[in-house]
């Protein structure tokens, strides 16, 4: 099983981040972190790396019923969505799979949860 799903767009790096940001407030998520690698690495290491950003996205209802099951679930959010680009005008998307990401913790009530939450993300990466 893989850990994630994506796909890549024909688009500017700045297109995709509104896209993907759009896509996911549709189904219910919003942004708690924004990590620009490219930035970072720059900054910390001086050294040149592709445009490169993190997006921790959250649902807070599903977020809630996850921690109310699990209360070190804490460690394993927010959902991380990738955007990186590869060349100019050429966008991936990569967003986490829930279910895989969870199938180290052995509680089914998080099962159910890592499906909804993967079906939204899933329309998100489907959409854009």
């Amino acid at each position: 099983m893989s850990y994630y799903f994506s796909k890549t767009l024909n688009v500017s790096f700045d297109e995709a981040i509104t896209k993907v940001i759009e896509e996911l407030k549709k189904e219910g998520f919003g942004i708690l972190t924004d990590i620009d690698v490219q930035g970072t690495l720059k900054k910390k290491l001086n050294v040149d790396f592709k445009k490169y950003r993190i997006l921790g996205a959250c649902n807070p209802p599903f977020a809630y019923q996850a921690l109310q099951a699990e209360d070190k679930i804490g460690t394993m959010l927010p959902c991380n969505v990738v955007v990186q680009e590869h060349s100019e005008g050429n966008v991936e998307i990569a967003v986490v799979d829930p279910v895989a990401s969870m199938q180290a913790i052995e509680n089914p009530k998080l099962k159910d949860i890592a499906e909804q939450v993967r079906a939204k993300l899933k329309r998100v990466i489907d959409s854009l």
